[in-house]
């Protein structure tokens, strides 16, 4: 079993939501329809950029990460000029 930190953007608003999960897709989805309360009202999203692990300790110590001003600064670099 696989799990993901994950980064996904608003297509409509300057807006990023950093989680982590077993399904991607699945999660995805469930953003989309509106089930996160603190990120509906930025619908729809796009995955921006995602993080494969083993273990849902690693992934959610990445996530932990990505919400980290260092890891702001690294996923800024993950941007397309």
């Amino acid at each position: 079993m696989s799990y993901f930190a994950y980064v996904i953007k608003s297509l409509h608003f300057d807006y990023f939501y950093k989680g982590h999960c077993e399904d991607l897709d699945k999660r995805l989805k469930e953003h989309n329809a509106g089930k996160t309360k603190s990120n509906k009202a930025y619908l729809p999203f796009i995955i921006f950029y995602y993080e494969e692990f083993p273990t849902r300790d690693e992934a959610i110590k990445r996530e932990k990460y990505f919400k980290s001003a260092s890891g702001r600064r690294y996923l800024k670099n993950k941007m397309v000029p």
